[in-house]
């Protein structure tokens, strides 16, 4: 469920474009209107918007932003511009083609995304980029991780509840076999099982694995793998057993110590804000005793601050 407030009373996406465009002239930016308007709009919504601005004002309202923001808020603010398989391509590709490949960031967008999800966003980065997403992973990452990436993305997956007991029990061995038993890992295995399986199967396995040999999965992860292959095994697990709780910590990592990951920060509420943020808030509490938007306020400040408030919405 969204956090996303719309007013009840909508302005048309040329009224929305003329405000915006007045709030940009004159000395200064007006960015507490600019935040009232984008930040209380769907995705619909903040097309049509700049559409007609673009119409209206010869200029592409990503561009004005640009020149009128800057920092955080600047980046926030474009990345929420956008409809989510569009933002899911924009931060994929920049993570593959920056000058250091953001595993971190093409891991968390891939392997946290569903199967029809990911279709959607592999037909846009083609049409946006002109490259196939897979040739880009292939060029730009390398080892377990990327078969892990080439794999998730190409592999046709159920989505539906229903799942084989015996098949679960049967991968929970295999997995144990290819893991903590021997010497070694069996990477193979672990990318094909967590490639090929519905993530409410992935989650009984999770469970039956516990309950066969004592360890939890996701610590026998951590002890058989590493690095990036690791990050994408624990994240396709995490999202099956409790995607909620995964956007929860990733919040709270990016926030904990000293300073903040504005990145992670604003990746993760831009892109959950229209889909599941309302759970995530929950797991958040459950989690941590305390409302996101108290962590939110506490380490962020100014017009920053304020739009990611507004797309958090109350307080949980």
């Amino acid at each position: 469920m969204t956090t996303l407030t719309i007013p009840p009373t909508i302005p048309s996406p040329r009224e929305d474009a003329k405000k915006l465009h007045k709030a940009f002239k004159g000395l200064g930016c007006d960015t507490t209107r600019v935040i009232q308007i984008l930040a209380h709009r769907n995705s619909e919504q903040r097309s049509l918007i700049q559409q007609e601005y673009e119409t209206t004002y010869s200029e592409p309202l990503s561009k004005r932003l640009s020149s009128e923001i800057r920092g955080h808020l600047k980046k926030a603010l474009l990345l929420w511009l956008h409809d989510p398989p569009t933002r899911d391509a924009k931060i994929t590709r920049s993570a593959l083609t920056s000058s250091v490949v953001d595993n971190q960031a093409t891991t968390e967008i891939i392997c946290s995304r569903t199967p029809s999800q990911l279709r959607r966003l592999k037909e846009v980065y083609l049409s946006n980029y002109h490259s196939p997403l897979e040739r880009d992973i292939e060029n730009q990452t390398s080892g377990d991780h990327k078969k892990l990436l080439l794999g998730y993305i190409t592999t046709p997956r159920y989505e539906g509840p229903e799942f084989d007991h015996l098949m679960v029990e049967e991968d929970a061995k295999q997995l144990y076999k290819s893991g903590e038993k021997k010497i070694g890992t069996d990477e193979k295995t672990f990318i094909r099982i967590f490639t090929e399986r519905s993530t409410t199967h992935l989650a009984a396995v999770s469970s039956a694995y516990t309950a066969s040999f004592g360890n939890s999965l996701d610590k026998a992860i951590k002890s058989e793998t590493s690095g990036s292959f690791m990050r994408g095994l624990l994240t396709i697990l995490r999202c099956a057993t409790d995607s909620n709780m995964y956007f929860a910590k990733l919040l709270r990592k990016s926030m904990k110590g000293i300073g903040t990951d504005d990145r992670r920060l604003i990746r993760v509420i831009v892109t959950r804000t229209e889909i599941d943020m309302v759970h995530i808030k929950a797991a958040y509490y459950s989690q941590y005793g305390k409302p996101l938007t108290h962590a939110v306020r506490s380490d962020t400040s100014g017009h920053y601050e304020d739009f990611l408030i507004h797309l958090l919405g109350t307080d949980y």
